[in-house]
Formats: structure tokens, C-alpha cells, sequence
């Protein structure tokens, strides 16, 4: 079988679906390995890092997709790249079907088989192939290392000569992948972690990761995250009016926010409201993951600082 990857064309995207060393694995298993040039450039790969892997560097985008029978991408395609594929054709992407019918419609009516990652399920059978995981984990811990850039202190308290510093206070909304592995970053660069989440059975799990569990008192049942597919479910307005108020207490007090909530197919809640933003200390940091789908705070603009 013939597999290519294509250059990503969505601005800023810079991963690339098939790496040198994961080109390796698929030769292993008797497959052909295709790369549009430059595909990998942004990731730091360069044309001849595959070439030495033993992959083919295709010129087009054109060329990559009349060799191939299987084309791999991150992000969902393009209708004119629906368009250029031939009927029988298999591709691989973060899909988003519920979001793109449009473009699913596209693809049906093009012969073309289309697996969309975002739809692996978050059991323990489909862990290997559950990429939106792996995404998160990863968002986690870089939000946390983007918040000590910006961050005018330190992470960690310090007792010195001249006198001691407290360490930083970091709250982590949602504690989902992103959100643990946030929470796991900055307790390992010594803050003192506060986590909340709507799912109260995860409070073991941020306590075991040596954090603080924001709790809420309310008597409504919360629902068990996994009957939503491992993602938290939407809380009712009286459940989200007890976890604002319980937030703006919380603002004067924290010197980092990293805000994680987000269910994909939907727009971001709004959980970190303006007020919130002006209770903070100057030279607070917040780290909003859900940019992209609008973000949790009302002040977020994605890809602005």
C-alpha cells in the first residue's frame, strides 16, 4: 500500500502527520511512504531527513495524491483537496464529520473513505490510536511552560539571604489530559496547584498528582464524565453560577490560570469572566487552551498575547 502525507495549509498548523521515524515503522510493515516537500519543514523536518528514511518527496500536492492510496493529514482537508482525490482513495485526519458535513458529503459523493481520528473512542481498547489525547497531553504541559515565560517570578518558593519568596499559585481549570498533565508540570516546578473540574470522582487524581481539589458546595449529581465520552458533561446555570462565584473568590488569589475546558464539536464555555481577569494581580499570567473554539476567558484572542 501506498501512503502519503500532505503539507498542512491551515495557518500556524505546523505538525505533519507522518514523521522520518514513523515512516520507518510503516516500511516495516511492507507499505510505500509518501511525503508532499516541505510537509515537514515546520515540524523540523527537512525533505532530505525523509528522503535518508527511505520515504519519496513528492514536488505537489498534485503528484503526492495521483500516487497514493491512503492520505494522511492533520487537519481536516480542503474541498478543492476532496476534489483532486480519486474514488477509492482512504483519508486519514482530524475529520471533525459532525462539524464539516459539508466536506463528509463531499468526500461520500467522491468514492473516498474518510477515518476521522477525532472520533476514536476514549476507551482503554483505543488508547494507541486516541491522538486527541496525545494532542492535550502535550498542550498541557506546554501551557504551563508558556505561563513560566511570561511569569515575572518564580514557580517555585525561594528562601534566600535577603529574604524568602512564596511560591506561585496556579489554578488549572478542568482536569481532563490537559489538564493533569498542566497539573502534573507545575507541581514538579514546585507551585502550589489548585484544580477544579465538574466531575467530582477525578478529585482523587489531582490529589494523588500532589494538587489541591477546588471543591463546590452543591447538592446537585454531577454526571459521571465517561457516559459523555470521557469529557465532562455541561453543567446546569445554577452549577455554573456556584462555580463562577466560587472562581472570583479564587481570582485575588492566583498568580496563574490555565483554563482547559473544552468539548470538541462545541463552542468553549466561558469560565473566566472580565471580572475575574480585573480581580487578578498585576502580572498574573492565564493560559487559555479552548482559544480556539472562542476560549474560557471572555478576554481571550487567539493567537494574541
Amino acid at each position: 500500500m501506498k501512503i502519503g502525507a500532505l503539507k498542512e495549509s491551515f495557518e500556524g498548523e505546523a505538525r505533519v502527520s507522518i514523521t522520518p521515524s514513523s515512516s520507518l515503522h510503516l516500511q516495516k510493515l511492507g507499505h510505500e511512504v509518501f511525503i508532499e516537500s516541505g510537509a515537514g519543514a515546520r515540524a523540523g523536518f527537512s525533505d532530505e531527513d525523509y528522503a535518508a528514511a527511505g520515504v519519496t518527496v513528492e514536488a505537489t500536492a498534485a503528484s503526492l495524491l495521483a500516487a497514493v492510496d491512503v492520505v494522511a493529514r492533520v487537519r481536516p482537508p480542503s474541498e478543492s483537496e476532496i476534489g483532486q482525490m480519486r474514488e477509492g482513495q482512504t483519508l486519514i485526519s482530524f475529520f471533525y464529520p459532525a462539524q464539516n458535513s459539508e466536506l463528509l458529503e463531499a468526500a461520500r459523493q467522491q468514492g473516498i473513505t474518510a477515518i476521522a481520528m477525532d472520533m476514536v473512542p476514549r476507551i482503554s481498547r483505543a488508547q494507541k490510536m486516541d491522538a486527541l489525547s496525545s494532542m492535550a497531553n502535550i498542550a498541557g504541559y506546554r501551557s504551563v511552560i508558556e505561563a513560566a515565560n511570561n511569569f515575572g517570578r518564580f514557580f517555585t518558593g525561594q528562601v534566600t539571604a535577603a529574604g524568602k519568596v512564596p511560591p506561585a499559585r496556579v489554578l488549572v481549570v478542568g482536569a481532563g489530559v490537559a489538564g493533569l498533565a498542566a497539573i502534573g508540570a507545575s507541581v514538579s516546578l514546585g507551585a502550589q496547584v489548585y484544580a477544579f473540574d465538574v466531575r467530582p470522582e477525578v478529585a482523587e487524581q489531582i490529589e494523588s498528582m500532589g494538587a489541591e481539589f477546588v471543591f463546590l458546595d452543591f447538592e446537585e449529581q454531577a454526571q459521571d464524565g465517561a457516559a459523555t465520552g470521557g469529557y465532562a458533561a455541561p453543567s446546569s446555570p445554577e452549577f455554573r453560577e456556584k462555580q463562577l462565584e466560587k472562581f472570583r473568590e479564587l481570582a485575588p488569589q492566583m498568580d496563574i490560570v490555565i483554563t482547559t475546558a473544552l468539548i470538541p464539536g462545541r463552542d468553549a464555555p466561558k469560565l473566566w469572566t472580565k471580572d475575574m481577569v480585573e480581580a487578578m494581580k498585576r502580572g498574573s499570567v492565564i493560559v487559555d487552551l479552548a482559544a480556539e473554539k472562542g476560549g474560557n476567558c471572555d478576554l481571550t484572542v487567539p493567537d494574541e498575547r
